[in-house]
């Protein structure tokens, strides 16, 4: 019972937080669109090491929308390695199938 009343007050408080958030509807004549996402995401980890030191920021502000979340998506994709990272990553990690553990081929421990 502890842990679910704990888990609604984290839910709870990230709602209150979240509803306080607020945009800036300043209208912008020019907001950065696909190609300015899509370089963002893939310059994601020099913008990082800047924001450390600077006041460059790794997500553009205000932008266009959801072409820019998009473009932003797949620089970042791009810029980690996409999912052929992955999968060739999650590859290495399986166990050999076979007869790996002593048994014959009939599946019956002994009977050779």
């Amino acid at each position: 019972m502890k842990r679910c009343t704990a888990w609604l007050a984290v839910a709870g408080l990230a709602t209150l937080m979240a509803s306080c958030a607020t945009q800036s509807s300043l209208p912008v004549a020019d907001p950065p669109g696909f190609w300015r996402g899509l370089f963002d995401g893939l310059v994601i980890f020099f913008s990082l090491i800047a924001s450390i030191f600077t006041d460059i920021r790794i997500y553009a502000y205000p932008n266009a929308g959801g072409w820019y979340d998009f473009g932003y998506f797949l620089g970042v994709s791009a810029a980690l390695g996409g999912s052929a990272t992955a999968r060739a990553g999650s590859g290495k990690k399986r166990k050999p199938r076979g007869n790996g553990g002593g048994n014959d081929v009939s599946g019956q421990p002994g009977s050779h």
